[in-house]
């Protein structure tokens, strides 16, 4: 076993780092684990051990840090620090093509009867191909990749990026034992009532 230089970080989230760099692990781990149960600090070695030796990870440890993340006390607390140490870039609703409030406010009245408080809108400051929209619940900001704003694409291909990312709004992720469930039975049911979903669908694999 090499030697270890172990320190608690703060991290804009729940975050923990292991690097091997002259015969001696580095490892970082979150400021808000401090007082984690020894339980769970032990799931959290065994992780990162596995990781940067390239072994399995036991799914008991796993499960055990998961459980301990999403805990309500935890989260809330890593809720706040995401707000207050991380660092959102906010470019602009407006495009050159699209302007991403004019389409949130149309859906909005379509589809949640103009009931849903409207986050911060903005493009992404790259034309991201692999992440092409995403909703941060820390700073309440749906961001949509620039790609989407070109004259060769179509208004129904970029409304469908924001209504999927507004049904995040609408429906948090959960955890369902140990498992985060992203697209639960809701928001897939509520996904199905865009209208072209699959023109959509079928378009974004072109990209």
């Amino acid at each position: 076993m090499p030697e270890a230089r172990i320190e608690f970080y703060p991290f804009a989230n729940v975050n923990n780092t292991i690097r091997l760099r002259a015969g001696v692990l580095h490892v970082r781990l979150s400021d808000l684990l401090e007082g984690a149960p020894e339980s769970v600090l032990e799931a959290i070695a065994h992780i990162l051990l596995a990781k940067i030796y390239r072994k399995p990870i036991e799914p008991a440890h796993a499960a055990r840090y998961r459980r301990y993340v999403a805990g309500r006390d935890l989260s809330a607390k890593a809720h706040l620090v995401r707000q207050i140490r991380g660092r959102k870039r906010i470019a602009s609703a407006k495009g050159h093509v699209y302007h991403l409030e004019e389409i949130f406010d149309d859906l909005n009245r379509r589809f949640f009867f103009g009931l849903m408080g409207r986050p911060q809108m903005t493009w992404s400051h790259a034309r991201s191909r692999i992440s092409l929209g995403h909703y941060d619940p820390s700073h309440n900001a749906i961001v949509v990749s620039r790609i989407f704003d070109h004259p060769s694409v179509p208004q129904w291909a970029v409304e469908y990026i924001v209504y999927h990312e507004m049904l995040h709004l609408k429906h948090p992720v959960k955890l369902r034992g140990s498992r985060r469930c992203v697209h639960g039975k809701e928001f897939q049911a509520e996904e199905k009532l865009f209208p072209q979903l699959e023109q959509a669908k079928a378009f974004l694999k072109t990209l």
